[in-house]
């Protein structure tokens, strides 16, 4: 028999002295008096109800045995206690055991709660093996409670009578009780989250496939995906995942490792969820070509911030000379229709003309006829081509090609990338790092200025930090927090609803009219989604 006022690992089981060993190095005293601290716990949190029947039945079926059944949380804080006798309920209640203590291993030693979430497997502590000889009157069966839908550990069942008692039996019955309250926790899940892993034990068949499934406050992943991802690839996948409204959408990505991969984000029917496949690109991204002779000129057509300019010239190739449409303000119709005019007499490079949204219809008239009369190529660029906000339709009916540039909010994925990019060109030194969560923060906000905005933003944080990393903190006061993240369904309507009102140029009742719903209809979802 092991001595109750020191602790030798001889004749001790590997995780019995393994456990004691941790137990001396929390600083604990074998022969004090365990100190139990107790706090309120929730009587309507989703394990005590799971547990509740499965423990009121097992007090009827052994009604009179001297059995203990002690349910705790992960934490270790104990949730619920039952008790099949009045002599173990009044030797459990003396010793101070009651809801809302927590029995962790590192406050009161070996025990069959807080030593099972350590090592994450059933365990018996007989006797003398608890670290705290205040227990040895005791021997105690944990078995781990795993929820069958996340496989996240949810608390221990601890089956426990005296000392004396036979205790071989203990472990048959916690592992029965256990299996009972897994099934109602599965039953209990949402059938969303049922149906994720679903989707996830189905594309996960072979072990060395990467593959994850997204879903509200779930997060499924096969050991080939978690060794492929570095933390900060984890915001761009989720930012990719987001764009999956309907059908399944295909992205690329750079990961931090330096490879190339291609993710496939598909919505699973019924989950409110997204799963992600993993595939090594085959071959590098192509450059976007210049136009041909057929399809010029060419418009361009992106939001404020979306690199108009920067598409156009490279489009355009070397040389080119750029004439602005905003500058009409200042010079006025006629001398600048006279200034773009000699321009486009003359021989030479590509003639990129931006902003034409800002023109007046007799204008828009007039360049669409200079354009026709000329040699050189010209390239167009613009907020939109529609006709009611957008460029004239002389001017859109006159291009032969069109490349529409996707504003950020449409390409998350690529949102940690850029900023990452972004700080490097910013940064005076290589010592500065956006931290993950901070990555995700940035690829959640909408960004309605787009690749400027965003620019900016990690210009002020450049100027603002020489070394270390970038938490969200550190982010501007309006960037600093994202809110919960819509589901794929709601994120296709608040994009529906967006193009609605951007066509009717910003009529809500003509969008509402659009869209066939009533105005307050229109206004009740602008405010449930959270459309200024």
């Amino acid at each position: 028999m092991l001595s109750s006022s020191a602790h030798s690992t001889v004749d001790a089981r590997p995780e019995i002295a393994s456990s004691w060993m941790r137990s001396q190095l929390s600083g604990l005293d074998s022969d004090t008096t365990p100190r139990l601290d107790r706090i309120d716990v929730s009587s309507d949190g989703c394990l005590r109800r799971a547990a509740a029947p499965v423990l009121d039945r097992i007090c009827r079926e052994f009604d009179g045995a001297p059995l203990v059944f002690v349910l705790a949380d992960h934490d270790a804080r104990i949730l619920d206690i039952r008790h099949a006798s009045p002599a173990v309920r009044d030797a459990v209640a003396w010793m101070g055991i009651e809801p809302g203590i927590r029995l962790a291993e590192d406050e009161v030693g070996t025990n069959a709660v807080g030593t099972v979430l350590e090592a994450r497997q059933p365990l018996l502590v007989h006797g003398p093996e608890h670290f705290m000889s205040a227990f040895h009157e005791f021997s105690c069966f944990g078995q781990p409670i795993i929820h069958p839908i996340t496989r996240r550990l949810e608390g221990v069942l601890d089956v426990g009578g005296g000392a004396g008692e036979d205790h071989r039996y203990f472990a048959p019955i916690a592992q029965r009780l256990v299996g009972e309250i897994e099934d109602r926790l599965a039953l209990s899940t949402p059938v969303a989250q049922r149906n994720l892993l679903a989707a996830f034990h189905s594309a996960a068949r072979r072990k060395e496939r990467p593959v994850m499934v997204l879903g509200e406050g779930m997060v499924l992943a096969t050991p080939a995906a978690l060794d492929l991802l570095d933390p900060a690839d984890h915001a761009a996948v989720r930012a990719g995942a987001d764009t999956a409204h309907t059908t399944a959408v295909t992205n690329r990505l750079t990961l931090e490792s330096g490879r190339e991969v291609e993710f496939t984000c598909t919505p699973v029917d019924g989950g409110n969820g997204v799963l992600v496949d993993f595939a090594m690109a085959r071959t590098s991204p192509k450059p976007q070509p210049r136009p041909s002779v057929e399809e010029w000129p060419l418009l361009v057509v992106g939001e404020t911030g979306t690199g108009r300019t920067t598409e156009a010239v490279r489009a355009a190739g070397p040389g080119g000379a750029i004439v602005d449409a905003a500058d009409v303000v200042h010079t006025g119709e006629q001398a600048w229709a006279v200034g773009l005019g000699r321009q486009l007499e003359q021989d030479g490079a590509v003639v990129i003309i931006e902003n034409v949204h800002f023109l007046t219809d007799s204008m828009a008239t007039l360049v669409a006829r200079l354009i026709r009369g000329t040699r050189r190529h010209v390239v167009l660029t613009s907020t939109s081509a529609n006709d009611d906000a957008g460029i004239h339709p002389s001017l859109v009916g006159l291009c032969a090609a069109r490349r529409e540039l996707a504003p950020l909010r449409r390409r998350r994925h690529e949102i940690p990338g850029l900023a990452r990019r972004m700080l490097a060109e910013e940064a005076v030194t290589s010592d500065l790092r956006l931290t993950p969560a901070t990555l995700q923060v940035l690829a959640a906000h909408p960004w309605p200025g787009n690749l400027a905005e965003i620019r900016r933003v990690i210009h002020a944080l450049a100027r603002t930090r020489s070394a270390g990393d970038i938490i969200p903190t550190d982010l501007p006061a309006p960037y600093r927090e994202v809110g919960t993240p819509l589901s794929p369904i709601r994120h296709a309507e608040r994009e529906v609803i967006v193009a609605a009102i951007e066509a009717a140029g910003g009529n809500k009742l003509k969008a509402a009219q659009s869209l066939g719903v009533s105005r307050s209809t229109l206004y009740n979802r602008l405010r449930v989604l959270k459309i200024a």
